[in-house]
């Protein structure tokens, strides 16, 4: 390939292009990175043709998106959030390593794999914003707009024609960082990829340039295993960069195409949920012997229950209400589920806090074990994070153990204070705030470097937490002092503390993140607190020593474990 990048014979260079352009396209992320640096290179070669070939393999090979467009639509004004998912196109390496920013009011995004989740939370009263995809195959954009409907009644916004970006005399668009001597753009359109421009250009014999690109790319790429990034420059966004987390319920929407091309419309959802300031009980469903966490499927169709004294997972059918079972090695305590549905988590440890530890992974559709993790002593309230990724709290080792989505890797290993109880997530900020019992702290934890950012102060014995649908409140529990707090997660200040039952066990939040509900063991009650003000609006009598409360996604219903008579109250939260 040397060889044929630095022929004098322009067929030889063009040859060199063709095989460049396979390498980019590989599964070899670091042959696919130094192959594509090579074609930058090659981009100044003194003959046209190969310039023009290298520049359309760099195209061919670089990020896109689809659609690249997303049109929102017009919105009620008191809508939480809309969401949609783009396709990220192109080789393996456009998706390695690749960055996400925003630009625009509201506006959220993260990526996971081949999939770009963009999520808008109306705060004003039109969107013209943007999302961009950077990393080692270019960059790609999507145009997001959006209006709210008491904007449209005022006449205050009408959608504007596409502003062709402002271009300064380097010929980037303005706003835009430089980086080597200047970022080269393609017409504005909507395809625009940006690649890297080459060194001075050399003439001819660009082999020994060439081969001196892919060596250092290959002694950069080696240590990590993957790509890395050519482009990590962001626009100057309108509002925070933070990732949005995965759609609960009525929140998610599915993409329909419309007749202009690649505009994409969002609908709402055609039914919403609104909770209720006061709950009632509307049945009891019989379960296995001291049920202790509970988890409503993403469709809401199911309930799963970890017993304790049984060790066995419930299954129940939230239709029928229908009991079935799944038999564990070790005593159950709590239980998450995948954001697909597919894969229930459970962590398990035996009452001497030591023995049984660890994490059994049960398939949904078979209702088997298919798997045991190993972790420290005593798992305690383990759930699912944005991406995916399984936060297991190590209650006696004073750790969070977080492992990867699919393969079930532990990636990572986080000291907090003693003693880590559960884990909530805000994929608005991108922080986890994780509950420690014996240190009356809460800690705030910086998603993107796992690393504890404060520790913030709270009622006696924090037992749980929960953090908002909308990613704006964290809900604690003050198990020894009755009492709950809400933390900003923006601010990171606690609000409270607020009165409620004795030995408040639980919490969770209304799927509209209006109200937040307060299991109070001892008292056998739920206590209903305003999910922004914490004032009590209603204390609901449940089962004999209830333990966790579980909320559908679509907003409907509630379920509360109780320990003490082994059954599960089902609260009519919404209408």
């Amino acid at each position: 390939m040397l060889t044929e990048i630095g022929s004098p014979i322009r067929e030889s260079r063009l040859t060199a292009v063709d095989g460049l352009t396979r390498m980019a396209w590989g599964a070899d992320l670091m042959m696919a990175a130094a192959a594509r640096h090579a074609l930058q290179q090659m981009t100044e070669d003194d003959s046209r043709s190969v310039s023009a070939s290298a520049t359309a393999a760099l195209e061919r090979t670089a990020v896109r998106l689809e659609p690249e467009r997303i049109d929102f639509g017009t919105v009620a004004a008191e809508t939480p959030r809309l969401v949609a998912d783009v396709r990220v196109e192109g080789p393996p390496l456009a998706v390695a390593g690749a960055t996400v920013t925003v630009s625009g009011p509201g506006l959220r995004a993260m990526i996971n794999d081949r999939t770009l989740r963009i999520m808008w939370l109306p705060r004003s009263d039109w969107l013209d914003g943007s999302v961009t995809v950077r990393g080692p195959a270019g960059w790609a954009e999507v145009r997001v707009t959006g209006q709210v409907a008491s904007a449209v009644a005022a006449g205050a916004w009408a959608s504007p024609p596409p502003p062709k970006p402002a271009v300064s005399r380097g010929g980037e668009p303005e706003g835009m960082r430089t980086y080597d001597g200047g970022m080269v753009a393609n017409d504005y359109g909507p395809a625009r990829v940006t690649v890297l421009p080459a060194p001075p250009p050399a003439r001819r014999q660009l082999g020994t340039t060439v081969l001196v690109a892919i060596l250092t790319t290959l002694v950069v790429l080696g240590g990590a295993g993957v790509a890395m990034t050519l482009l990590d420059g962001r626009r100057n966004p309108i509002a925070p960069v933070v990732a949005a987390p995965q759609p609960s319920g009525q929140g998610a929407v599915t993409l329909e195409e419309t007749a202009e091309p690649g505009i994409t419309k969002v609908p709402l959802a055609a039914e919403r949920v609104q909770s209720v300031a006061k709950p009632t009980v509307i049945g009891t469903i019989k379960v296995g012997a001291e049920p202790e966490g509970v988890i409503v499927s993403p469709d809401g169709r199911t309930v799963y229950v970890a017993n304790q004294n049984s060790r066995i997972l419930s299954v129940v059918d939230a239709t029928t209400r229908k009991v079935s079972s799944v038999q564990l090695r070790n005593t159950p305590r709590f239980v998450a589920v995948s954001r697909d549905g597919r894969t229930v988590f459970v962590s398990m440890y035996e009452d001497d806090k030591h023995t049984g530890s660890g994490v059994a992974v049960v398939d949904t559709r078979s209702r088997k074990v298919i798997k045991y993790l190993d972790t420290g002593h005593m798992p305690y309230t383990l759930a699912v994070a944005p991406d995916n990724k399984l936060w297991v709290p190590i209650h006696s080792d004073g750790r969070l153990e977080i492992f990867t989505p699919g393969t079930l890797r532990m990636e990572a290993d986080l000291p907090v204070r003693p003693n880590p109880h559960a884990v909530g997530f805000s994929g608005d900020q991108m922080r986890a705030f994780t509950a420690n019992h014996e240190s009356n702290m809460v800690s705030a934890i910086d998603m993107r470097t796992n690393t504890v950012i404060r520790n913030i102060g709270v009622s006696k014995a924090p037992h749980s937490i929960a953090v908002s649908p909308d990613g704006r409140m964290a809900l604690v529990a003050g198990y020894e002092a009755d009492t709950a707090d809400l933390i900003d997660t923006v601010s990171l200040k606690r609000i409270g503390p607020f009165k409620v039952g004795r030995d408040p066990q639980s919490v969770a939040f209304s799927a509209d993140s209006r109200f937040g509900y307060v299991v109070n063991e001892f008292d056998g009650t739920v206590s209903v607190l305003n999910g922004t003000t914490g004032t009590l609006t209603a204390t609901v009598k449940v089962g004999k020593s209830p333990r966790t409360v579980g909320v559908s996604p679509d907003g409907r219903r509630a379920y509360v474990s109780n320990g003490g008579d082994n059954t599960i109250s089902v609260l009519r939260v919404g209408e």
